[in-house]
């Protein structure tokens, strides 16, 4: 009801003590709404689909980023019993929504999804007329899903897709508005000059992979590219909740080399400089062999480099090497508080 911000407009001038109103509403309005900015007035707070911490463990805790600057490997705990490949698929392709998540059986959730994208090619778009031809937009959102945690070219996109550079660069504006996409900026500082400048592409909710690509669990854990991206796809997802809620304040990059000899998935650098590096494996059996990346950047950063993470999808947290840890996916989410976790693929909620 965009009509209600000239009276809180008026209400916060005569009163300015923070805390008055919650405005809330789709992200359509950055598109759509005329008239009154609020410039001075808001404090914007970002709502990404709902993540691990928010469904299985302490959304009330100190935002991961902050307690690994902290307290470095020492934010971790071993996650409970129960989860593995299957189950980490599961938790990716429910997706975050919270309308999807109230829906239990797998079949009413796809359609749920599947009509979500259809809402989104057909007539979310069209009405804001950045896309007149649902076909195309769906195509071209396709070939993202596909590529979700890669670092494709523009052109290889909109290739795929059979549309143009400029019907592509509107997309991507209206994906990114609309929160269905994430480019992550390529990171680098003056010992990694030679960094590829591509952004990192993904799927902001990893759940929109089964109705975008129609794959399923058996599918996902048949194809291992494909299941690589279904994890990193889930792990940038968590942080990048972790880092809108940070009060030291974090942004998130990717890390390859002009070569492709060195990649890193993600980077967290904080205000103060600090670097946590992640690298995501689909391996219950990570060696220090996968995180030589992360070794070659600790070397590189010296006393910059607070922690570099190796996620990964077997049962414990364990010491690689100096300032390198092997942390399972779901000790992103799991902590020492107590409270009680769900067990995963129930579908309850903590109690």
């Amino acid at each position: 009801m965009p009509e209600v911000l000239g009276a809180v407009k008026r209400a916060v001038d005569d009163d300015p003590r923070p805390g008055r109103f919650v405005l809330t509403g789709s992200s359509q309005a950055d598109l759509t709404t005329s008239g009154w900015p609020a410039t001075g007035r808001i404090i914007r707070l970002t709502m990404y689909p709902l993540v691990g911490r928010e469904r299985h463990g302490d959304p009330a805790a100190l935002s991961l980023v902050d307690r690994i600057l902290d307290d470095g490997a020492d934010a971790f705990v071993d996650p409970p019993s129960g989860w593995d490949l299957y189950t980490y698929v599961t938790e990716a392709l429910s997706s975050g929504w919270p309308e999807a998540l109230r829906t239990e059986a797998d079949r009413a959730r796809d359609r749920w999804l599947t009509g979500y994208v259809d809402h989104l090619a057909t007539r979310e778009a069209p009405a804001l007329g950045v896309a007149r031809d649902p076909l195309r937009l769906r195509r071209y959102l396709q070939a993202i899903a596909a590529n979700t945690a890669g670092v494709p070219t523009h052109k290889l996109l909109y290739d795929s897709a059979g549309i143009s550079r400029e019907a592509a660069v509107a997309y991507d504006d209206l994906l990114d508005t609309l929160m269905i996409t994430h480019r992550v900026p390529a990171w680098a500082d003056n010992r990694t000059s030679r960094a590829v400048r591509l952004p990192k592409r993904y799927l902001i909710d990893p759940g929109l992979l089964a109705p975008l690509l129609r794959i399923d669990h058996r599918r996902a854990l048949r194809d291992g590219d494909l299941l690589g991206r279904i994890i990193d796809t889930l792990v940038a997802a968590q942080f990048r909740a972790e880092c809108a809620l940070s009060v030291v304040g974090a942004d998130m990059y990717h890390l390859r080399d002009a070569n492709g000899r060195r990649e890193i998935d993600l980077l967290l650098e904080a205000r103060d400089g600090q670097v946590i590096a992640i690298e995501v494996k689909a391996s219950a059996a990570p060696s220090r062999t996968d995180a030589r990346h992360l070794e070659w950047l600790r070397s590189q950063l010296g006393l910059r480099f607070s922690v570099g993470l190796l996620v990964h999808t077997g049962p414990r947290v364990f010491q690689i090497a100096e300032r390198v840890f092997a942390v399972p996916a779901a000790g992103l989410w799991s902590t020492s508080s107590g409270r009680t976790t769900r067990t995963p693929g129930t579908g309850s909620w903590p109690g």
